[in-house]
């Protein structure tokens, strides 16, 4: 295992923390009664507390992205604010949460990770309020997240030893491709018509008919969530056969109707490239979820449930690519994710024959090292004590990793873009997964949530087709 990459070093005080904390106090200073305790109070804590927290402690990235969500915040709460506050306060307070918002965005990235061989972002207003977005979000997603404290902690940690003995025992760390099954075709397989926001298309359904392995813990709970049984995928089909299939893999909290189709473009990809599409949801996302949010329990909550989560999610997509193949049986298929659809696109890449390309977009490669930079530090800090380190983490995840098992593709049918401003998905983590292929990175210069239309995207995607034959050379 490589050693991780020096962090860049915090100076002793971040003045232009101030500037929150001017933009919280302008937000407080200003209205009164019932209007200014649900529309002020709020934006005004969170800034107050984002810009302290950056002059006493800078260099914790928890700042910059509880910063960014604050300023979101203050930003939104303006418009209702200019209704039943004094304009002359709200106007300033919503222009220095702007301000705010853009100090976030380039604080997180003058202290972000060193990342050797990808290139430095762009020092300007755009890529700062595109860092500042990607910031909020991880603010957001960290501010929901369930996060095992007390008897739950006490409990992972013993369930960590006993799913680490159990797959040592089978052999399956040493040898991750024995810990997964291939899938047989479903037979129970129906579709439904549907039409939303303007695309006329199939919901295709079948079950998944995925058994955790019996001997690993936690693995009667995991099939006990009853929504999580069946799959779900939304089918464009090309009344000709003979159409290339591209199977597309949403991201985090994603698996609906209004977010896919924004993300994937049918307009684009099925109109107008003529190509089949199938979008799967991946376990617990969309019509799958066990909780209130699309997602949850995939990446928060118990850190051990992302082995099965991960094991299904490969289970499903090959089951997928086999019902695609009992229509077609010579159908060209390739594959195209984003973020967490990313990294399943690239565990698929490493079991299933076959393809003609993978497209891994903004991926993560390293789940493990990701995930534990936001556990809380007291709490991160109780695990290790308890041997429960990140590599012991890395290791248990090695059955679900793509970088564990060299790809079924040749090297010239695997594809990745990545944003060199990325907040949500660092830069270090496309170059591992770019390592491990042995491919250079499509870079852009933006972030996760910006990626959309990006000349190195769509160049990236363009390649990849070009390179199987589903479009002729430029």
């Amino acid at each position: 295992m490589s050693a991780p990459l020096p962090a860049a070093v915090p100076p002793s005080r971040d003045w232009a923390s101030l500037l929150p904390v001017i933009a919280g106090l302008v937000w407080l200073a200003h209205g009164s009664g019932l209007a200014w305790l649900l529309l002020a109070v709020l934006p005004g804590v969170l800034l107050v507390a984002a810009g302290v927290s950056g002059l006493l402690w800078s260099g914790d990235p928890r700042i910059t992205q509880y910063g960014a969500l604050a300023s979101v915040i203050g930003v939104l709460f303006a418009v209702p604010g200019l209704l039943f506050l004094p304009w002359l306060g709200v106007l300033p307070a919503a222009a220095l949460s702007a301000a705010a918002f853009l100090q976030a965005g380039r604080t997180a990235l003058r202290l972000a990770e060193p990342a050797p061989g990808a290139p430095e972002p762009p020092a300007d207003l755009k890529t700062w309020a595109k860092a500042a977005l990607d910031e909020a979000l991880v603010g957001y997603f960290v501010a929901v997240a369930e996060i095992p404290a007390g008897a739950e902690a006490e409990s992972l940690v013993r369930d960590a030893a006993a799913m680490e003995a159990a797959l040592l025992q089978r052999g399956w760390l040493d040898h991750p491709a024995s810990y997964h099954q291939t899938p047989p075709a479903p037979t129970d397989a129906r579709l439904t018509s549907v039409r939303h926001a303007g695309f006329d298309y199939q919901q295709l359904r079948f079950s998944s008919g995925f058994e955790p392995q019996p001997e690993v813990p936690g693995a009667a709970l995991w099939h006990s969530y009853v929504p999580n049984r069946d799959c779900y995928a939304r089918v464009f089909r090309q009344p000709q056969r003979g159409r290339p299939w591209l199977l597309c893999i949403h991201g985090y909290r994603m698996g609906t109707p209004w977010l896919d189709l924004r993300l994937f473009a049918p307009h684009i990809l099925h109109q107008r490239l003529g190509l089949n599409l199938v979008m799967p949801a991946l376990p617990l996302h969309g019509p799958r979820r066990v909780g209130r949010r699309s997602g949850d329990l995939f990446l928060d909550g118990d850190p051990l449930d992302l082995l099965f989560a991960e094991t299904q999610a490969l289970w499903d997509l090959r089951r997928t690519v086999a019902w695609i193949r009992a229509q077609e049986p010579d159908a060209r298929i390739g594959v195209l994710g984003y973020s967490l659809g990313g990294y399943n696109a690239a565990l698929l890449a490493t079991h299933e024959e076959g393809l003609d390309f993978v497209i891994a977009g903004i991926p993560v490669a390293d789940f493990a090292a990701v995930l534990w930079q936001h556990v809380p530090t007291p709490l991160r800090q109780y695990f290790e004590a308890e041997g429960l380190s990140r590599e012991r983490y890395q290791r248990l995840l090695q059955v679900v990793s793509p970088l564990a098992l060299p790809p079924r593709l040749p090297a010239d049918r695997l594809h990745l873009f990545a944003g060199s401003a990325d907040r949500v998905v660092p830069p270090g983590q496309p170059l591992k997964l770019a390592r491990h292929w042995q491919r250079n990175v499509h870079w852009f210069p933006g972030a996760h949530l910006t990626f959309r239309g990006e000349r190195a995207v769509v160049r990236c995607i363009d390649d990849a087709m070009v390179g199987a034959g589903w479009k002729p050379p430029r």
